[in-house]
């Protein structure tokens, strides 16, 4: 259980974790391996914050050689490396990734075993045609008996592809030279404040902002690739073991007790 604790001030979102809050956050202990929990190749940790207004996140991620070629926001980041953090609401959860040119993808998904005409998400925010929402059931969706419905007993979710988190902020920070192999770098950091009053549809009866000692299950964690033996790996870590390539998993997620301690 990683106690957040909470600053006096909100944080200018910039990408330096220079600064004294994060300085005295608590960090996360080095990621592990999501499916089998062995330490990450190149050392990667995060804290959180909250104050009133915002939930931030911070990522220290060692990297000789950082890459990152995609701009267009909602490009497909895990393609190239990737930082992620994904937010728990119980019937819904939210998808955010960046890479280190600080672009971002975002989707927003509802377990389809609660999305019923006439409840609660039955509003024109989550309209499925309106909204061109895709069946989603997790990324084994396409491979052998889970084909279609993916492996979590709960089967498939509406994911919104056009879901924006409104007022989110961030920024990076490349502590070297990107995209160029030749120089040797020491990493990059980023840095993300998601507004509380975002988060409506994640709540699911927690107050906004958090009280002392409200929980959510956030999953925070990064994906890189490996040149290797003439290929490519790919290979994922975190703050905690989800036990299988597939991260879509929110019971796994790592629990955050929102704490009204002053850092």
């Amino acid at each position: 259980m990683y106690e957040c604790r909470k600053i006096e001030k909100p944080l200018i979102i910039d990408g330096n974790l220079d600064k004294p809050e994060w300085q005295k956050a608590q960090k996360s202990p080095r990621f592990i391996d999501v499916i089998g929990g062995t330490p990450c190749t190149y050392e990667t940790r995060a804290a959180l914050l909250w104050d009133p207004e915002y939930l931030y996140a911070a990522f220290w991620c060692e990297d000789p050689y950082p890459e990152a070629t995609l701009t267009e926001r909602d490009s497909h980041l895990w393609f190239e490396n990737d930082l992620e953090i994904f937010i728990d609401g119980g019937d819904t959860y939210y998808e955010f990734q960046i890479n280190a040119i600080n672009t971002i993808y975002e989707v927003f998904y509802i377990w389809q075993d609660v999305y019923k005409k006439g409840g609660k998400y039955d509003v024109p925010e989550f309209d499925v045609f309106e909204n061109e929402a895709r069946v989603f059931g997790g990324n084994h969706d396409r491979s052998n008996n889970y084909f279609w419905r993916g492996s979590h007993p709960r089967g498939n979710r509406w994911a919104y592809l056009n879901w924006d988190f409104p007022g989110l902020k961030s920024a990076v920070k490349v502590d070297g030279k990107l995209n160029d192999p030749s120089v040797i770098s020491k990493g990059w950091t980023a840095e993300i404040a998601f507004p509380w009053k975002g988060m409506k549809w994640l709540a699911n009866g927690r107050s906004l902002p958090p009280k002392d000692g409200d929980v959510w299950k956030i999953f925070l964690g990064r994906y890189q690739n490996f040149p290797m033996n003439g290929t490519v790996i790919n290979a994922g870590c975190g703050w905690d073991v989800i036990g299988t390539n597939d991260n879509h998993y929110p019971e796994k997620f790592t629990d955050i007790r929102m704490v009204d301690k002053k850092l």
